[in-house]
């Protein structure tokens, strides 16, 4: 992809905002053909169009029932645009590029990195790119095929061996790439299945190795091998946030949904069913947005943390969205400093640069603009609609974080604003920094020697 189009001048952040959008486009024109649906009658192309975006950029929200609209050719097609879009376009183009023996330009090796972390300021481990991504195919594959063996073990008594082995298959991609559609058909998702611990475990651990990240994968694999191997100071920042975001979302969420009538307060719901829903919901709600109850039950508080843990997302190089779990952290360390008068934000006994620091400010602050700026859009084009501010945030914020869960349903927001959740999960899975400076690429590189007497303005 970058060797056809850098000789027009684009930029890796173009690419990887071109390559997102043409998957789109391609998915769209092949979900609108007849043979897509069940009915054979063809699907809007509107509604085809923003059913492939919401694969692609791994969200799961849908304006109909997936199950039982689509047909095997549909499904088949919305799984490969699942698949595609959780290990990233340019992953699947250097499998293409090893598959005919072509060598990778460093321009290529460039793209590459910058679509696995949004970030192409380390240009030190662009040698070791290509392997990596070698590396990360074949993890995909081992990971998502023992998600699969998992449910069947289930599935097959459940349905039979044929559709049993189809849902396996859909549900451990549509599981690790943290996208949160099934196939079903009977609008609970996969509600009716989380009480069977087999189901539970695979579809918990599916969503939590999605999410952290193949960086991350590759360093604990390595770690597995060799014991003396160190663990990067990125994969530490990531399993310890992870793990705290997980352990306080446990708890917050329980503490909240405890005597809600509706959810965990039923006198029939043992305690420990209140625990493993606490913890399902406290690692879905940042990665693949699967529900174990209904969104529109929970009480205002646990909406309000849903929110946020939706906003934050998964990690670097996952197959969720969100601004990153370390972007969060980074930003709160570097508030911390502030208040302490230190300028070097460090961590685990090592500083982090500079520019790094300064772009998490900025990726934070970007996120909340936007989802600032589609709420308030989405809530004109609504104004005379049935639809509450609560209903709005949630469905926002769950495009920009690719999580999909959504306490309305999706299918009773207009054209109109469907079109800003697209380009809120369109921004939220390529990254927003990314988004930005694609959008901004006339801008880059283009800094002037010219400096500037220095001034002060009073803040706060």
């Amino acid at each position: 992809m970058a060797h056809i189009l850098k000789r027009r001048g684009i930029s890796p952040a173009q690419i990887l905002v071109f390559g997102f959008g043409g998957m789109i486009l391609f998915g769209a024109l092949l979900l609108s053909l007849p043979i897509a649906t069940a009915d054979g009658q063809p699907l809007r192309f509107f509604d085809a169009l923003f059913t492939a975006t919401s694969a692609v950029c791994v969200t799961g929200l849908s304006v109909f029932p997936v199950g039982a609209t689509l047909s095997l050719f549909g499904q088949v097609t919305l799984l490969v645009l699942i698949q595609l879009g959780g290990i990233g376009f340019m992953t699947m183009t250097s499998l293409l590029y090893m598959a005919i023996g072509k060598r990778f330009t460093l321009r290529d090796r460039l793209v590459i990195q910058n679509s696995m972390t949004q970030n192409a300021a380390d240009n030190s481990r662009l040698q070791g790119v290509v392997k990596m991504t070698r590396d990360i195919i074949i993890m995909t594959a081992v990971i998502e095929l023992c998600i699969f063996l998992a449910y069947s073990s289930r599935f097959v008594p459940m349905f039979g061996v044929s559709r049993g082995f189809y849902y396996s298959i859909f549900q451990a991609i549509s599981s690790f790439c943290n996208s949160g559609f099934d196939v079903f058909g009977m609008g609970t998702g996969m509600q009716p299945f989380l009480g069977d611990p087999v189901i539970y475990i695979a579809t918990i651990s599916a969503m939590s190795l999605g999410g952290i990240g193949f960086y991350v994968l590759l360093d604990l694999y390595r770690k597995l091998c060799d014991k003396r191997h160190r663990f990067q100071l990125h994969t530490k920042m990531v399993l310890c946030v992870s793990l705290f975001l997980v352990a306080a979302g446990f708890v917050l969420f329980l503490f909240f949904e405890h005597n809600n009538p509706q959810t965990l307060g039923r006198e029939d719901v043992p305690v420990q069913d209140k625990a493993s829903w606490a913890l399902f919901h406290s690692v879905s709600s940042r990665t693949a947005g699967f529900a174990a109850v209904p969104q529109s039950d929970l009480t205002p508080a646990s909406k309000i943390l849903t929110v946020i843990y939706m906003f934050i997302g998964a990690s670097p190089s996952g197959t969720g969205g969100g601004i990153k779990t370390t972007t969060v952290a980074l930003m709160f360390l570097f508030i911390v400093s502030i208040i302490r008068g230190r300028e070097d934000v460090v961590v685990f006994g090592r500083r982090i640069n500079k520019a790094i620091v300064l772009r998490s400010v900025v990726i934070v602050a970007l996120g909340i603009l936007f989802v600032f700026i589609a709420i308030i859009i989405v809530s004109l084009i609504e104004y005379e609609r049935p639809i509450s501010l609560s209903d709005t945030v949630y469905e926002v914020v769950s495009s920009f974080g690719t999580v999909g869960m959504t306490s309305a349903v999706t299918a009773n927001f207009t054209d109109a604003s469907r079109a800003v959740f697209m380009i809120l999960m369109y921004g939220g899975r390529v990254g927003i920094f990314t988004f930005t400076m694609a959008l901004a690429a006339r801008l880059e590189n283009r800094e002037s020697n010219i400096r500037y007497p220095e001034d002060r303005i009073m803040i706060g």
